[in-house]
């Protein structure tokens, strides 16, 4: 026979999972219904953009494309040069690490094709943000181009 004290303890766990998945649903819902605003680029308090500077080195071509974090200024400056495909998220496996709360484990990925980088969402909860636009399928990065992962906004330079 099971004990009254193993019973009470089997409740209790029982009772603490029904509320953490309660919890995690209540959390889901609210980031879908208010989502972290997009940064609007040139606002009052957002970091300006420095001026591109020409390829000193000699060669020619373009220069190696990166993503510069604008937001939050306690990591702004931070770059992340791109290299053929990389994945955004807070996973440790992510080429691009981000310590966000709103970001997901493998929120999006970052390829070439074309001669064009892009970006495209992975199925993250609160969305990746191109430009003040939600992300929809693989869309086209310019230099200049802002996303924004959770409260992470990021300048493609």
């Amino acid at each position: 026979m099971i004990s009254d004290q193993l019973l009470l303890v089997l409740k209790l766990c029982l009772l603490a999972l029904l509320y953490l998945f309660f919890f995690r649903v209540v959390r889901a819902v609210w980031t879908e219904v208010h989502p972290p605003q997009p940064v609007p680029t040139g606002a009052p308090g957002s970091t300006p953009v420095a001026p591109r500077r020409r390829r000193t080195d000699g060669r020619s071509g373009p220069r190696t494309r990166e993503l510069v974090v604008v937001e939050p200024v306690e990591v702004a400056g931070k770059s992340f040069p791109l290299i053929g495909e990389m994945s955004i998220g807070r996973a440790a496996g992510c080429q691009i690490t981000l310590d966000d709360t709103y970001a997901s484990q493998i929120h999006a990925r970052v390829f070439a094709r074309d001669n064009q980088w892009q970006i495209e969402d992975l199925g993250s909860t609160n969305g990746t943000w191109l430009n003040r636009h939600k992300v929809a399928g693989a869309m086209v990065m310019k230099p200049g181009d802002v996303v924004q992962i959770g409260n992470t906004v990021m300048e493609l330079r």
